[in-house]
């Protein structure tokens, strides 16, 4: 797994790849990340599970983005890909440097690869027009494509000039146990976790909003839309959480109309502590401005709370209708969808309560994980996948793509007048200087690396003769690994 999003940072791309990354652990398989480096993060780590993440020390440029060098990171990739003994290389972010990087490196030494999006991109303005290009760089030479939801799959494949038979669709999940309601069990009743009071025709309401505080992500909507909320409704309270560069506007909004004593802001919150935050509410805001998934409502729904959000992107795919009240992605509506989804709670026509199982029902990470094997199955060719899942093309089988340069090199051709040559020359460059690494840094003075101990997967059982090791119970190898209460450790 590949990209410049993960962990410590928060967000959805970073929860997709640690979850979907430790349930291919469970199947049997093994999984490494490489990122770069965070500040107080570097080296290599073990996270639970046995997860391997590699911080590569690259600088960065723009929310947490790499800046690009196009083939200096081909050297190190090429050292952990072999000591690693990596088979397929699966990147994610179309924005993401390390992941298109990756893909161009794996795909010159001959390794299988597989691209995920994230994100929705427009067609009119030069960011998103130069965004296209390079994505379409990146998917000229890839085995697979998958996408969050069918509106990702659609802007995807018309980005990038896709065939649609090469591109799937898995959405994120959630882990319904992390987010679980608000009860009056001890975990709860011993915590920090300020309980809500009871809905009525009095009481009060409390409406929470967590995001990064960027332009798309809407908060210019939230910061018009909360006076006007809170001028029509006496008894309602907001929590914001996130940070970004919109954060001193929200400040200013609150001290300008003085919010202060029914405003709280949290500023960052870490992963594990947004669900201590969203049981605090009864109504979840997200104004996005655009969104392919939004994991974040999921998780919200999870938690109990009632969705208002915006009608864009793939959001609507993500919830059924009694979850969430839509608004336009305009000022005036998300005043007028929080109003109705106040009155809705007040009157008591929402049962959500019944949130939380009905969300556990519809996303598993088991299941992303299971159709992701599923395509690394088709790419990889194995010969007896035909007699298992037949002939569906949808997965790839007949799409994978072939390594010979003369082929790379048609491929990328395509891609435009002036472009396509670039890339053909980049293309050229990244093999002579593999050539060069081969000749003067060969495999054979590379160090495989011993795999960590994992169980043995069978048909979704584990066996009796099998290992099965809990995240607290990583056995100690020269005392690096104490797992009491640790969640990563440093390899030496």
């Amino acid at each position: 797994m590949v990209s410049d999003n993960f962990y410590p940072q928060p967000g959805g791309v970073e929860s997709h790849m640690y979850q979907l990354s430790s349930k291919l652990i469970d199947r049997g398989h093994k999984v490494i990340v490489i990122t770069h480096a965070y500040k107080g993060r570097t080296g290599v780590r073990y996270l639970t599970n046995g997860l391997k993440v590699y911080y590569v020390p690259f600088w960065t440029v723009y929310r947490e983005t790499t800046f690009p060098t196009v083939f200096s990171f081909f050297p190190m990739f090429r050292n952990i890909v072999i000591r690693e003994a990596i088979e397929i290389v699966h990147g994610h972010a179309s924005l993401s440097n390390l992941c298109s990087e990756a893909i161009l490196h794996a795909r010159t030494m001959g390794l299988r690869t597989v691209f995920t999006d994230h994100s929705l991109f427009g067609f009119a303005d030069a960011g998103s027009i130069l965004t296209n290009k390079l994505l379409k760089f990146t998917l000229s030479d890839v085995d697979h494509v998958i996408c969050v939801s069918h509106t990702c799959k659609e802007n995807c494949v018309l980005r990038a000039s896709l065939d649609p038979l090469m591109v799937s669709v898995i959405p994120n999940a959630v882990v319904a146990e992390n987010f679980r309601p608000l009860s009056h069990d001890t975990r709860d009743t011993q915590s920090k976790v300020t309980i809500p009071q009871p809905i009525g025709p009095d009481g009060t309401i409390t409406v929470v909003a967590i995001m990064r505080l960027f332009y798309n992500k809407g908060v210019d909507l939230l910061i018009a839309a909360i006076p006007r909320v809170l001028a029509s409704h006496p008894n309602v309270r907001f929590i914001v959480a996130g940070t970004g560069p919109k954060a001193i506007d929200l400040e200013q909004m609150i001290e300008r109309n003085m919010l202060q004593d029914r405003i709280l802001l949290l500023g960052a919150v870490r992963h594990e502590e947004v669900r201590d935050v969203m049981v605090q509410g009864h109504i979840f805001l997200n104004p996005s401005l655009t969104e392919a998934f939004g994991t974040v409502i999921v998780e919200a729904a999870s938690c109990g709370l009632y969705i208002v959000c915006t009608r864009v992107g793939g959001v609507p795919e993500v919830l059924p209708n009694h979850m969430t009240e839509f608004a336009a992605p305009e000022e005036d509506d998300i005043v007028a969808a929080t109003g109705r989804a106040i009155a809705k709670l007040r009157e008591g026509r929402v049962r959500t309560d019944l949130f939380h199982g009905q969300v556990k029902q519809m996303y598993s990470w088991t299941d992303v994980a299971e159709r992701t094997e599923r395509i690394y199955d088709s790419v990889v060719g194995d010969a007896h996948q035909e007699d298992v899942y037949g002939s569906d093309a949808a997965y790839g089988r007949s799409r994978v793509r072939g390594f010979a340069l003369i082929d790379r090199l048609k491929r990328y051709y395509g891609c435009g007048i002036w472009a396509g040559k670039l890339f053909c020359l980049c293309a050229i460059i990244d093999y002579l200087l593999y050539l060069i690494l081969e000749m003067f840094a060969p495999r054979s003075r590379i160090d495989i690396c011993k795999n960590w101990p994992k169980k043995a997967f069978k048909g979704g059982k584990t066996s009796s003769h099998d290992t099965v090791r809990t995240p607290n119970e990583v056995p100690r190898r020269r005392g690096l690994y104490r797992r009491e209460d640790m969640q990563e450790t440093d390899e030496s």
